[in-house]
Formats: C-alpha cells, sequence, structure tokens
C-alpha cells in the first residue's frame, strides 16, 4: 500500500490544492493532507478550521485523510510511513525552492521516500491562500478560486 503526503499550511485551501489533492488521491491508495504548522507564517484560520474546511472539501474521496502536524516534514514522513510526498507547482518559480525543499528532505527521509510535482491546472496557476486572503479583504471576487465552504469562512472570519 502505497501512502502519499501532500502538505501545507492551507490557509485557506484553494481550489489549486483541491486540484493537487484530487489528482494526488489518483496516484495513491491513501493520501494524508497534512496541515502543517509554518513557523514562518502567521495563520489566518486556526489549524482546526483548516483541517475542518479541508475534510468538507475532500469528503467524495475516500482515499484521502486529514492530519495535523508542526516540525520536521521528513519526522512526520519517517514516524507515519509516507512512501511519497506530493509537492504542487504553480509557476516555473516554485520549482527551485520547491527542488531545494525535496532534495534537503531527500537527505533527512533517506532510502524508500521519493518526491513527486504535480503542476497544478493553468486556471489556477496563479492562485495562492495568501492572495485570495488580502483580495478578499479588499472586498474583491474569489469566487471560482475557492471552495464554497471557504468563501463563506472568509465572510465570517472577515464579519461580511
Amino acid at each position: 500500500m502505497k501512502r502519499a503526503l501532500y502538505a501545507g499550511s492551507f490557509d485557506p485551501i484553494t481550489n489549486g490544492h483541491l486540484d493537487i489533492i484530487t489528482r494526488g488521491a489518483k496516484l495513491a491508495d491513501e493520501l494524508v493532507v497534512g496541515v502543517m504548522k509554518n513557523l514562518s507564517k502567521k495563520p489566518f484560520f486556526t489549524m482546526d478550521e483548516r483541517s475542518a474546511m479541508i475534510k468538507a472539501c475532500t469528503s467524495h474521496l475516500p482515499n484521502v485523510k486529514i492530519d495535523t502536524f508542526e516540525g520536521l516534514l521528513a519526522r512526520y514522513v519517517k514516524e507515519n510511513q509516507i512512501d511519497v510526498v506530493i509537492r504542487g507547482l504553480r509557476a516555473i518559480t516554485d520549482f527551485e525552492a520547491e527542488r531545494q525543499m525535496a532534495q534537503m528532505n531527500a537527505r533527512l527521509y533517506g532510502d524508500g521516500v521519493e518526491t513527486i510535482f504535480l503542476v497544478t491546472t493553468p486556471v489556477y496557476s496563479f492562485v495562492s491562500s495568501g492572495l485570495v486572503r488580502e483580495v478578499f479583504s479588499l472586498d474583491g471576487e474569489i469566487r471560482g478560486l475557492v471552495p464554497d465552504i471557504v468563501y463563506e469562512e472568509l465572510k465570517r472570519k472577515f464579519g461580511k
């Protein structure tokens, strides 16, 4: 059984993330969506809120499991017997940072764990969680870039 991990802060989950999750779920017996506490980012949604939104958005994918963690990705991978780490790429500018991180993680994982890069569908190539939050906060239209549940949660958080 191949276990894959797609990890990120997902603050909030976007349709670009869902594109990678849906495609990643086809590649593995089980896909763990790992909601990470990223020390370099100040989260807008709590880990519980992010997890709940992802769970709701992926309920139609029976082999997708949601988990949360903090610390080294490599530690989580080792402790949870992950075979494959999936990373999403939006643009060529993502590749260099993702390559560097994948190579460091490969050193930390040891043998037996592969990193797979999936290029997001072009229609979502410009979408990021931060950009979605910023545009929404300025009353810009984001429907179609995030799942409906995320849109509603953003309205609630921003008091709109």
